[in-house]
Order: C-alpha cells, then sequence, then structure tokens
C-alpha cells in the first residue's frame, strides 16, 4: 500500500469509530497480545487522542555513494561528503544509494525477518529459542495510548551476530544477519569518520569507541493496527546514539519534524536511510541535528524494517567536537545519558534526552 492509499484507509470519522468498534476491537486478538496487556490504556477513554497525521510527502536528501570512490576525482569526493555534511546539519536524515549492500541481501534479510515474527507469540518470547531479553514489544512504562507503540522488535547485539551467537535463530537467518550487520557497520563508520573530518577532525574515535559489543541491530515489525488514528507504531523520539542506518520496506510510514512540522518520508527501494543521533549532535556541538521521529501505524499492511545503531561503549566521554562557538553541553559518559532517559522515561513516559545536559548558560 502507497502512502496516497494509506492516507485514504485513515480517512474514517475517528469519533463514530471509537465509540462504535472499541469494545470489538478490544475482544480481538492479536500477536502480539496488545489488546489484552494494555486493556486498562483501552479503557481510560479520557486519554484517547487523535494523532495528527501529516499531510505531506517528501523525499530526503538523496547521495551516491559511489562518488566517495578512489577512482572518482578529488573534487567528486568531496563534493559528496559536503552534501552529507549539509544533509546531516539541515535535515538530520538523508538517504544513499550505491552503499555497498546488494538487493539480493536486502530482501533475503526482509524475508528472513518475516519468518521470524511470523513464530507464535510465546515462541518468539522464549529464551531458548531466541537470545535472552532480545524479544521487546509494547511500551511497558506506557501510561496512556499516546505512549504505546504497536510494534515489535528484537534487539540482537553485534557480538551475538558476528560471533554467530545468533545460533539460536535459523542458520539461514543467522548467515544473513551476519552479511548484512557486517557490511551495514562498516558503512556506518565511514559515515562518522566522514561527518568527524567535516567537523576539521581526522577522528579514529568512532573505531576506538563504537565496537561491535556496543553497537546493535534491531528487527522491526508494525503489525496491522485496528485504531491508526490513536496509536503510533513507535511514539515520537529522539535516537540516543551515533547514527542509525535503517533499511524499510516499501509499505511508508516514518515519519520526521522538519520546519517546525511532520512530514512523511517517501519510500526508495533502493536506498538506505541515516539518520543522526543525540550523541552526534552533542559530539558536534548541535552543527548536526538529531530529530525527531515516529512510525504511523496502518489499518491493513504490516510494516518491516531493520536498523543499525552506531553506539560508544558505557564509559565513552561525549564531548563536543566543534570549536566554532562554545560548548552547548557538559561532557557526559554514555551511561549517564541512557541512566537519565531511563529515568525520565519511567517518571515521565517519554524520553527527554539531550536538554538534560545542557549548560546551564544555554
Amino acid at each position: 500500500m502507497g502512502y496516497q492509499s494509506f492516507k485514504r484507509a485513515l480517512k474514517v470519522d475517528s469519533d463514530n469509530f471509537v465509540s462504535s468498534s472499541f469494545k470489538q476491537q478490544l475482544s480481538m486478538d492479536s500477536d502480539p497480545p496488545f489488546r489484552q496487556t494494555y486493556k486498562t490504556l483501552f479503557e481510560d477513554t479520557n486519554t484517547i487522542e487523535n494523532l495528527v497525521i501529516a499531510v505531506e510527502e517528501c523525499e530526503l536528501p538523496l547521495i551516491d555513494l559511489n562518488r566517495l570512490s578512489h577512482r572518482e576525482p578529488a573534487e567528486k569526493r568531496e563534493s559528496c561528503k559536503a552534501e552529507i555534511a549539509r544533509a546531516s546539519q539541515e535535515w538530520g536524515f538523508f538517504q544513499v544509494i550505491n552503499h555497498g549492500i546488494s538487493r539480493d541481501l536486502l530482501e533475503k534479510m526482509r524475508q528472513e525477518q518475516v519468518k521470524v515474527f511470523k513464530q507464535p507469540f510465546h515462541n518468539k518470547t522464549k529464551e531458548d529459542k531466541f537470545p535472552a531479553g532480545s524479544y521487546r514489544w509494547g511500551t511497558p512504562t506506557a501510561t496512556c495510548l499516546r505512549q504505546l507503540s504497536w510494534s515489535e522488535a528484537f534487539h540482537i547485539p553485534m557480538t551475538d551476530i558476528l560471533a554467530g551467537g545468533s545460533g539460536s535463530f535459523n542458520t539461514t537467518l543467522s548467515s544473513t544477519m551476519e552479511q548484512f550487520a557486517a557490511t551495514v557497520a562498516g558503512l556506518a563508520q565511514k559515515l562518522a569518520e566522514i561527518l568527524a573530518e567535516k567537523l576539521g577532525h581526522k577522528s579514529t574515535f568512532f573505531r576506538e569507541n563504537c565496537l561491535p559489543s556496543t553497537c546493535y541491530l534491531r528487527m522491526n515489525r508494525y503489525p496491522p493496527c485496528p485504531i491508526p488514528v490513536e496509536v503510533f507504531g513507535l511514539m515520537p523520539h529522539t535516537d540516543s546514539d551515533f547514527l542509525t542506518i535503517l533499511h524499510q520496506d516499501q509499505v511508508g510510514g516514518l515519519q520526521l519534524v522538519k520546519d517546525g512540522k511532520w512530514i512523511a518520508v517517501k519510500p526508495n527501494p533502493e536506498a538506505l536511510i541515516i539518520n543522526v543521533g543525540d550523541l552526534f549532535q552533542a559530539w558536534s556541538n548541535d552543527v548536526y541535528k538529531s530529530v525527531q521521529h515516529r512510525v504511523m501505524t496502518n489499518p491493513s499492511v504490516e510494516r518491516f524494517s531493520t536498523a543499525y545503531f552506531l553506539c560508544p561503549s558505557y564509559d565513552t566521554v561525549i564531548h563536543q567536537n566543534c570549536t566554532t562557538k562554545p560548548s552547548l553541553y557538559r561532557k557526559f559518559s554514555f551511561i549517564e545519558f541512557r541512566q537519565q532517559v531511563q529515568e525520565d522515561v519511567q517518571k515521565l513516559g517519554h524520553k527527554v534526552g539531550l536538554p538534560r545536559f545542557l549548560l546551564r548558560s544555554h
């Protein structure tokens, strides 16, 4: 289903929808069991609000990474790097083609991912079938429907993938994940180094601190949602890492904030999506932007995506590496940042993030 079909599917009288079908929807089974587990949220009609659906669909800046080849003239390579930096400043998001991951591998990754999520719920939660603690779904801390994410995911550390630790999955998935993860990890390192270079640093920071033991892959599934005007697939947030690399299918649903308004990202079957995380915004002293984004639900079609997160070790200290203006943030370790995020989510139901680490003068 394309974005226009998605918008038409959501053109409902939401007030009538809530009043006439809410009990019926609650009585239906689902996998994962959202309705049963979060029943009190659905019954609290005082907290039900319609979500604002983006009316504009945009294509992200598209960058051809072939221009980074050493066979290309120096001016072409520098032009490509400048585009990467500019998109990271102006959008916080961009997409890349000729990224080094074959279409066949991306499709195979998707097929194997679908097989995993098609397992019954009780199989997905079994520790003897999947790496312990890797399966997650919904939002355990949600206090209202707006905080509930209608999605499920497997979070898999890179060490489990690259060292064969994903052997509890079937062999085909294990080898496919290993090929995908190794390639995308190299791409993330390359892009991080380019962004550091455009700040004036020939930095080895990312290779020294963002190791397989700290980075991870996340396979996502967004099931069809019977109440798409009330529940997010993934609630608005920024990523708590340096860079995220996303491969998504063609269903659509990813949205981000640009110039103060939400826009929908048009899927591109040839491209991977890159976005800047909170740590890179702080490390760049706000030169690069970690932008709020979300995933909308779809009433009839499920959506799949796979994301790679470039993260440092917990004791890595984040300090600004752009000296063109005074530091905006105090120095902080990644573990401090994670603990503050978790504390805010527990207390407030949502992440606060970087504003917690601003220097008092700002």
